[in-house]
């Protein structure tokens, strides 16, 4: 019988592999995962977001988030805008070329993701779905 740090272990590994090979499905090889985590964000949210509040958000320094939205920018899936009360402040949000590049990702990682639950028993899927629910009430802790 494994220990709980085995058991651990064990489940960070496996869910590192699985959301590797669910990074790996996107409609667009050329984006980075930062790239696409920050179109994933706007997706998400609606709206816009200002490029603090999407360093923030993310977790990395403004200039490195600056670099990202340029070539998101320069790819043609978001634009910035500036803000009508501080014109020192842009305010950047999807246009339709990124709302669909989130889409299609997201299709293409359900099917691929829905394909290997067709390959396990009605029992396995149900494990894995209770487990799912167990995982996101682990996040919330």
């Amino acid at each position: 019988m494994a220990t709980i740090a085995e058991q651990s272990a064990e489940l960070r590994m496996a869910t590192f592999r699985l959301a590797r090979r669910l990074r790996a499905q996107k409609a667009d090889q050329a984006l980075s995962d930062a790239q696409f985590a920050v179109l994933g964000v706007l997706y998400r949210h609606g709206g816009t977001r200002t490029l603090t509040e999407l360093a923030e958000q993310e977790q990395v320094s403004a200039p490195s988030m600056n670099r990202t939205v340029n070539c998101l920018e320069e790819s043609g899936y978001l634009v910035r805008t500036a803000d009508e009360v501080d014109r020192r402040k842009s305010n950047i949000s999807l246009t339709d070329a990124g709302r669909d590049v989130v889409k299609a990702t997201i299709t293409k990682r359900d099917a691929w993701l829905t394909t290997r639950l067709r390959e396990l028993s009605k029992e396995d899927r149900a494990t894995l779905a209770r487990a799912a629910e167990l995982m996101g009430g682990i996040i919330t802790q």
